[in-house]
This record gives C-alpha cells, sequence and structure tokens, in this order.
C-alpha cells in the first residue's frame, strides 16, 4: 500500500506513474482518496479539539456558573453565544464566551429565562461526549471509504523502471548459453510426454476437468528430483531457510500480500473454513511476520519454500492451449527476503542469480527480461523475468519473476525494523522470486534433452537424485 502522505503531497506525479502503469483506474480513484482524507484530517482536527479541551470546557463552565458578579442579561448572553460556539466546534469562542459573556438584547432577564440559558448550555456540553462518538463513527465510515479506494492503487514504479505500456516493449537481455540444434523435429511436451509415458492429458481431464494433467512413472520421479534438487541449492549453496507454509490461508494474507483485491477473482476459495488456497507461496511468506518488528541485525531473511499454487483464472482460447504451460495447479520453488531498504536492490540482484543459477546448472539457454512499467503487475516496484528456451514449443518459457516490492506488501503486512541507531521503527522491504516454477522447468529440461529415438537425457545435476539414472528410455 502506498503511504497517503505520497498521495496528499504528490497528486500530479502518482497520477503520472498510473498511466506509466496503464492503470486508468486507479488514477480515478486518486482525487477521491484526496477528497476522503482531507474530510478525515478536519474530522480528526475537531474531534481531537473537543477531547483536550474538555477539561478546560468544564472549568470555565464551572466559573461561569460561579461568577456572583454577573448580571442576568449577562448569564443569558454568554450561555446563547457558548452554545452557538459549540454548535460550531468553536473551542475558543466558546472559552470567550464564558470569560467575557456579552449582554443578551431583547431578553427578559428573569429567574427562569437564567435558568433555561444554563440548562441549554449544560446539555449542550454534556453532547459533547455525544458528538465525540458521532465524529469517531463518520471517522471510521471516512476511513473505511478511504482503505477501499487506496488497496487499489498499485505500487510505484522504481527509476530505474523502464517507461512503456506493453509487454512487447519489455527489455530483452542477452541470451546466456547456446541453443540445441537437432538433427531431427524436436518435439514438444504434449507429445514427448504421452509417448514416454510421462504425462496423461486424458486422466487428468477426466478427474477434475479441462487446465489439469497427471504425471505419472519417470515424469513425477523426474518432477520430484528438480524440486528436491532445487531446495538443496538454494539451501546449501544460496544460503536461504526452508520453509514449509500452510496452503490454505486467510483473506488479511491475501491483503497482506497486495493479492486482494485486484486478483480476489482468481483464487479459490473454502466457504466453510472462510479459508483461501494459496495462489502462491509469497502469500503465506510475507504474512508469517505480520504485524512483527525485526531488529536491524535480524536482517536481511532469506527463505525458500516448496508449494502447490492454486489459480482460477479464465484461460483465452487462443493461447498456450496445448501442454501444461498455464494450468489451474501448478507447483512452485519460491524465494522471499526480507531486507532493509538501503539493500534491497542489491538483494533483487542476487535473487535474480540465483535463479538464473538455476537455468546455468541445468544448461539450458536462458535470458533475463527486465519488464517495463506498463507490465510490471500490482505490487512490484522493479521486476526482471528469467525465461528459458522451450525447442519443442518453439518458445521461450517464463520460469522465474523476481520483484521488488519495496515496502509496498511490508506496509499491508505491516511488518518493520527497528534500526540499529535507535531511530523510529521503519517498513523492511520484501522481495520475492520464483526458483523456479516447477511445471515449465520441466517442459523445458524434456524438450532441451530429448534425442533422436524419442528419449529424455537426466541433466547431470538430477541424477543424484534419481539414483544415478542417465536416460528416461521409451516404453517399448
Amino acid at each position: 500500500m502506498l503511504e497517503i502522505a505520497l498521495i496528499r503531497e504528490k497528486p500530479e506525479w502518482v497520477k503520472d506513474q498510473l498511466r506509466n502503469l496503464n492503470d486508468e483506474g486507479a488514477i480515478d480513484r486518486i482525487d477521491a482518496i484526496l477528497d476522503l482524507d482531507g474530510r478525515r484530517r478536519a474530522l480528526l482536527t475537531e474531534v481531537e479539539a473537543i477531547k483536550a479541551n474538555r477539561n478546560k470546557l468544564n472549568k470555565q463552565m464551572g466559573k461561569f456558573r460561579g461568577n456572583k458578579k454577573l448580571s442576568p442579561a449577562e448569564v443569558i448572553g454568554g450561555a446563547q453565544a457558548a452554545v452557538r460556539a459549540l454548535a460550531d466546534g468553536d473551542i475558543d469562542g466558546f472559552l470567550a464566551a464564558l470569560a467575557e459573556p456579552p449582554t443578551a438584547d431583547n431578553v427578559e432577564p428573569s429567574e427562569e429565562a437564567v435558568k433555561a440559558a444554563l440548562d441549554e448550555l449544560t446539555d449542550n456540553l454534556k453532547n459533547l461526549g455525544a458528538r465525540v462518538s458521532e465524529l469517531d463513527e463518520e471517522i471510521r465510515q471516512i476511513e473505511a471509504d478511504l482503505n477501499e479506494h487506496m488497496v487499489w492503487i498499485p505500487n510505484m514504479p522504481h527509476n530505474s523502471t523502464p517507461v512503456a505500456l506493453h509487454e512487447e516493449d519489455n527489455v530483452i537481455h542477452d541470451v546466456q548459453g547456446d541453443l540445441r540444434t537437432f538433427e531431427f523435429d524436436a518435439l514438444p511436451h504434449w507429445d514427448l510426454g504421452p509417448m514416454l509415458d510421462l504425462i496423461d492429458f486424458e486422466r487428468g481431464v477426466k478427474t477434475s476437468g479441462t487446465r489439469f494433467y497427471v504425471l505419472k512413472g519417470e515424469g513425477a520421479r523426474l518432477y520430484r528430483a528438480m524440486i528436491y534438487w532445487l531446495l538443496e541449492l538454494h539451501t546449501t549453496e544460496h544460503g536461504y531457510t526452508e520453509i514449509y507454509p500452510p496452503f490454505m490461508v486467510r483473506e488479511d494474507a491475501l491483503y497482506g500480500a497486495a493479492q486482494f483485491p485486484k486478483f480476489r477473482d482468481v483464487v479459490y476459495f473454502d466457504a466453510e473454513s472462510e479459508l483461501y488456497m494459496l495462489p502462491t507461496a509469497e502469500v503465506a511468506l510475507t504474512n508469517m511476520h505480520a504485524d512483527e518488528i525485526f531488529e536491524e541485525a535480524d536482517l536481511p531473511l532469506h527463505y525458500v519454500a516448496h508449494t502447490p499454487c492454486f489459480r482460477r483464472e479464465k484461460f483465452s482460447a487462443g493461447r498456450d492451449v496445448r501442454g501444461i504451460k498455464r494450468v489451474h495447479q501448478f507447483e512452485k520453488v519460491e524465494m522471499y527476503k526480507f531486507t532493509t531498504p538501503e539493500t534491497s536492490y542489491d538483494e533483487l540482484e542476487s535473487l535474480v542469480q540465483n535463479a538464473e543459477h538455476v537455468c546455468h546448472l541445468l544448461d539450458i539457454p536462458y535470458r533475463r527480461v527486465e519488464i517495463v512499467t506498463g507490465d510490471l503487475g500490482f505490487a512490484a516496484a522493479k521486476k526482471y523475468d528469467v525465461e528459458m528456451w522451450a525447442p519443442g514449443c518453439g518458445e521461450w518459457l517464463e520460469v522465474s519473476s523476481c520483484s521488488n516490492t519495496e515496502a509496498f506488501q511490508a506496509r499491508r503486512a505491516n511488518v518493520r525494523y527497528r534500526p540499529a541507531d535507535g531511530g523510529r521503527t521503519q517498513f523492511v522491504h520484501t522481495l520475492n522470486g520464483s526458483g523456479l516454477g516447477m511445471v515449465r522447468a520441466l517442459i523445458a529440461v524434456m524438450e532441451n534433452y530429448q534425442q533422436a529415438d524419442g528419449s529424455i537425457v537426466i541433466p547431470d545435476v538430477l541424477r543424484p537424485f534419481l539414483g544415478g539414472q542417465e536416460v528416461i528410455e521409451p516404453k517399448d
């Protein structure tokens, strides 16, 4: 979530950034946010003035009632002026009216009139408590309306993020590794998988419907080996702490990770338990430390988690129809970091390098893609994708997306740290990246390591996790 102060102080700059993000809907919310914020601040000022001056008002009221030197006309005039001041929220006017009461005109200064004026003043003073309650309720409603707008405002892009509106404008860095040449027509995984009895599309659909599949036999073993190898690599070489989080989370966790409300319609929900299936491990990892304060010496924290991910998004008929590139259930090995603001961009670079290191060890061609503002997404200030070449599909597959959200998620989840110099607590920066997305990594391994006889050579780094097996042979 953005700081309201940023919108208040630089509204036109924020609108310009939202245009760069290609988010016209968010632009429309900025003026509403400014209006609600102004009203809230005015009401807070009034409430604080009443609360701060309540004792002073009661004390001045006691002096006024006990002042025997005042004439009946002055008592009536002072009481009437004080009532009007209270109605206007004018504390100073109330105090002045009782300290130097004006003389009432056109009022018979009878005992009954004096009593009526004092009773009205007393009742109005007692009503200040009720007024505070009314104002508090009005403020609560305004804050709810304000929050409803604020949660739809995306993060601001970092000044190093290339400015462009469409994914076609993403900046592609040099390819690392040589694209393999085949003396045969490389098969896509949707042919290789069934041919080697690694993937069963029909039974996946029979069991769960479209966009589901079954991995079986050596396909399931290869997949499991890749997961185990990645967790070992990230924990023993890259220095991450392994986490095994819940696969279901509460609604506030999805808000904390900035998945809600933007992506509510793609998350699976169990109404009875009021829990949501993980769309990404990032949600659970962010909220492990919600409402906590770290010591600066505790940072950075590096976590890695392997989880299934569930998304009910509707896929367009013309995009990635075949195979397992886009499905409702998939798995990731997710890297996640909590850092200080000063180190977060160095940590982003190391995060991307960790993902690239995986591609390098698998000896599969890969490239880094720097994401432009219009394709940045909701929470990221800076993002890089890492793509692997899939020769059977004939395309580059995104296997990792690495983002620095700066304080955007931390402000929502209220994750802070206490600086070593003893200053005020600050929000941490959070970063996330796939290390890797397992389904597409599996595709890349299958398609890059296929042989003319239909077999698949197992990459060297995976063989120790498959009992030394070197090749997946075709079935007789």
